[in-house]
């Protein structure tokens, strides 16, 4: 499937700049469940999603093949060597940002720090599996056309081509600039930064910019009424022929009226 954006593409593309968001989401396995059912997220830290590493790969990838520039941004406790390790050439955090559960939330404050940087023509970011709201709410607060689940990118006849692979399909399609970009990883990571690459990192220079520099004030505006342990109940395991267990499968629902 191919389809074309009719917005224009960034003419020649000359010194494209390119912004990645990594590490912008807690780990859901960090949080802990207590006796009670409620969640505690206190110890959940910003950590790279398994498609952060693939989203910095795609925009080294783009800006080796038209020229540019990559800049990271990462909020909370996201640690901005990580970026820089990986090729990322300048790393703006916002330590002070709020941890917000409502997805819209987050990505207003993306957006704010997108537009904090200025003269952006593509935002690359993991599609996290457990915060798939935030690349399209992204792009929504931002008004840019958005890809998701993009395995990879490539420019063709002076055209942003993006894909995304299915079981038994590719789709493809041409993206008028600027976009986002929501990329899904296909494999691990082949190549993470070694001890020198990081040490490196660490020396450069980082941009801390606070929330109240990006002129927004973050509001969560989804609020849990509590969460409590699924009721738990006694397993039955039918054993026999298939024919057999499927007639006992279907008494047991009856009796217990699920059918």
């Amino acid at each position: 499937m191919e389809a074309d954006a009719t917005q224009p593409l960034v003419e020649g593309w000359v010194c494209v700049k390119i912004v990645v968001i990594f590490k912008w989401a807690r780990d859901p396995q960090d949080a802990a469940v207590r006796s009670d059912g409620s969640v505690d997220w206190r110890d959940a830290r910003m950590v790279p999603g398994d498609d952060d590493p693939a989203a910095i790969a795609v925009a080294r990838d783009l800006v080796a093949s038209v020229g540019g520039d990559t800049v990271g941004i990462t909020i909370g406790d996201g640690d901005a060597t990580w970026a820089l390790a990986r090729g990322i050439e300048q790393v703006i955090t916002v330590p002070d940002a709020p941890r917000l559960l409502d997805d819209a939330a987050t990505a207003e404050l993306l957006a704010a720090a997108i537009r904090w940087v200025g003269d952006v023509d593509l935002v690359v970011i993991g599609d996290c599996e457990a915060y798939p709201g935030v690349p399209a709410a992204l792009a929504g607060v931002l008004g840019w056309p958005a890809f998701l689940g993009a395995s990879g990118a490539a420019v063709a006849d002076g055209r942003l081509v993006a894909t995304r692979r299915s079981e038994d399909h590719e789709d493809t399609i041409g993206l008028g600039l600027p976009a986002v970009l929501a990329v899904a990883a296909t494999s691990a990571e082949k190549h993470p930064p070694g001890m020198k690459e990081i040490l490196a990192a660490r020396k450069r220079p980082i941009r801390v910019v606070s929330v109240a520099e990006l002129g927004i004030d973050p509001l969560d505006r989804l609020q849990s009424r509590g969460t409590r342990v699924p009721e738990t109940g006694t397993a039955r395991i039918f054993t026999g022929s298939p024919a057999s267990t499927a007639r006992e499968l279907v008494a047991a629902l009856r009796a217990d009226h699920l059918l």
